[in-house]
């Protein structure tokens, strides 16, 4: 390989250049990688998105190269260009080809699709590979191009691989993840490029302490409006008496929840982390467990579910203050009204936490705790498919004490671009394609469970009613911690989990959490998870076997191919 080779060449086209991208991909041979970074056919689309992501890449490794290719190749020249340290050259002959390189150092080529012939073309981007730029005279020409740029004083305009390549790098390098490896972690999915523009815009700059019409600043008038438009569209989605946007977490929507109505020392009942809850519902290791005085339910030994005449034996014996529903790895349905009658009995408060199931509960998937709680909190993130962020619904009586204890109770000023992208979250969910989805969440689970327990696998209580399981692989060669890595190898991204009355360490506990938001999130139906499924088994019961891992790492790589997330981002 010659001197000047990259280690890695990025292509890229629109409709126009689709073909001849095919054809350098298929006659191409050389000792550097080459990724195809789109369009992926020829039905129209628009050049400028796929120059920006192709200089990005580049750009941000100089050890990359870059061919880009439209119709006549002008606009892909003109909008590369627009970025920091890119020199892209439009060439039409060997001439033009070598000097891009020799005189120019061009670190992208750029090509018309339909003014070249495929083996010209060809030709042209083998004369600009092994091609060496000379330096010398030239090097200062290029860099009176950088001192032009730099003169411009700061450019708050200017690409984030320009400004700080080693993120934009990373960045990239978790996108690409997210696109070739399949994730199944039951709290997270893929929001929508209107939640992430809503993330990254202008209204991170803005400070709004207190609420809308009611700000300690000044300039509040538009976050006002998409803080108001993320209440409604909660109220909407929800059918609550009041919605709170602004907590920053599920964690701390439910620290807000216990402040406003508890006293230090008063006692809650919630479910053992053990058996599926989570850390804030009374763990002595969270603030939970070291502020109140914790009591707790579990699952049933024998049938691994929660059995509710136990549960109410346990309030009536402790008399909490505050009973907590929700979980985070248990696979049934709640039974909402139940919890509220067993709080009735002992003269308990009633939270909900739906920080899981949020997304299936709005679209009619999971049984809706609003009409019993007298607290619902959630995350705005897993099957809600949202921004990573927290909020609070309660009874219209509980409001004020809530609102206080947010702010200025335990926070200061809110993130209005989070907020905003939680608006967008709320009106997505409630469209006929997010309820669809959710509701193929549900299908899909139960589908790969009963498919994973015909390979001889065993799934804690038998199955799932929602969007996650667990996995019990006391029978099988492998722990938590090697299935998860195990997996992850092969191209399947879990998490390890501990199982009910588990012996083992949490660090490496006896199961493993599956969830399907991000694969139905992806398009994926019942089809797809036997797929899955097979290949889920084939990992847990051969952990070390590297010839199945490297066949399901294929075989999921090509999966993911086929239901791409963001690789208009790549």
């Amino acid at each position: 390989m010659p001197e000047s080779s990259p280690k890695t060449l990025f292509i890229a086209s629109d409709h126009g250049g689709y073909s001849l991208k095919e054809f350098l991909k298929e006659n191409l041979t050389a000792g550097f990688a080459t990724i195809d970074l789109g369009t992926a056919s020829e039905a129209s689309v628009d050049y400028p998105r796929f120059a920006h992501a192709l200089a990005d890449r580049v750009a941000a490794d100089p050890d990359t190269r870059g061919i880009l290719i439209c119709g006549t190749g002008i606009g892909m020249s003109i909008t590369a260009n627009r970025h920091r340290n890119i020199r892209a050259a439009l060439v039409h002959d060997n001439f033009t080809a070598q000097m891009a390189k020799e005189h120019n150092n061009a670190n992208i080529l750029v090509l018309g699709g339909r003014v070249l012939e495929p083996s010209v073309a060809l030709e042209l981007v083998k004369i600009w590979l092994n091609a060496r730029f000379e330096g010398g005279r030239h090097q200062q020409r290029l860099d009176l191009i950088d001192k032009c740029s730099e003169q411009q004083g700061r450019n708050v305009a200017a690409p984030l691989s320009q400004v700080d390549p080693e993120i934009s790098r990373l960045i990239m390098q978790e996108t690409e993840r997210e696109e070739s490896k399949l994730i199944m972690i039951a709290s997270e999915n893929c929001v929508s490029q209107a939640v992430l523009d809503a993330q990254g815009s202008v209204l991170t700059n803005k400070y709004a302490e207190g609420y809308p019409g009611k700000r300690y600043y000044g300039g509040c008038q538009f976050v006002d409006q998409a803080e108001q438009l993320a209440i409604d569209r909660a109220l909407a989605l929800f059918g609550a008496d009041h919605a709170n946007v602004q907590p920053l977490s599920g964690s701390g929507a439910n620290m807000a929840v216990y402040l406003s109505v508890l006293q230090p020392g008063d006692k809650i009942l919630g479910m053992n982390l053990a058996h599926g809850g989570h850390l804030t519902h009374g763990a002595t290791v969270s603030f939970s467990g070291q502020l109140y005085r914790s009591t707790f339910y579990g699952v049933d030994r024998k049938t691994e579910r929660l059995d509710y005449d136990v549960i109410e034996d346990i309030a009536l014996r402790e008399r909490p203050r505050m009973i907590v529903a929700g979980a985070s790895s248990y696979s049934r349905t709640l039974d909402f009204p139940r919890f509220r009658a067993i709080a009735d009995k002992v003269g308990a408060l009633l939270m909900v936490d739906i920080a899981h199931i949020a997304g299936l509960v709005v679209s009619e998937a999971h049984p809706s705790p609003v009409p019993y709680a007298d607290f619902v909190t959630t995350t705005t993130h897993k099957t809600l498919r949202g921004p990573r962020g927290g909020m609070i619904l309660c009874r219209r009586e509980f409001a004020k004490k809530i609102n206080q204890t947010i702010f200025p109770g335990i926070q200061g000023g809110p993130l209005m671009h989070i907020i905003a992208a939680k608006a967008v979250a709320f009106k997505e969910a409630m469209s006929e394609e997010f309820k669809n989805v959710q509701k193929q969440t549900v299908l899909n689970a139960a589908y790969l469970a009963d498919r994973l327990q015909e390979k001889g696998l065993r799934i804690v209580s038998g199955g799932t009613d929602n969007h996650l399981f667990l996995i019990d692989l006391t029978n099988l060669p492998v722990n938590g911690k090697r299935a998860e890595e195990a997996l992850d190898n092969a191209g399947i991204t879990a998490n390890k989990n501990g199982i009910p009355f588990d012996p083992r360490n949490p660090a490496d506990p006896s199961g493993i959490r599956i969830g399907t938001p991000i694969a139905s999130t992806r398009g994926m139906r019942e089809t797809e998870m036997k797929i899955v499924a097979d290949c889920i088994a084939a990992v847990l019961q051969n952990p070390e076997d590297e010839t199945v891992s490297k066949q399901v790492r294929s075989t999921i790589r090509e999966l993911c191919t086929q239901f791409p997330v963001y690789s208009h981002l790549l």
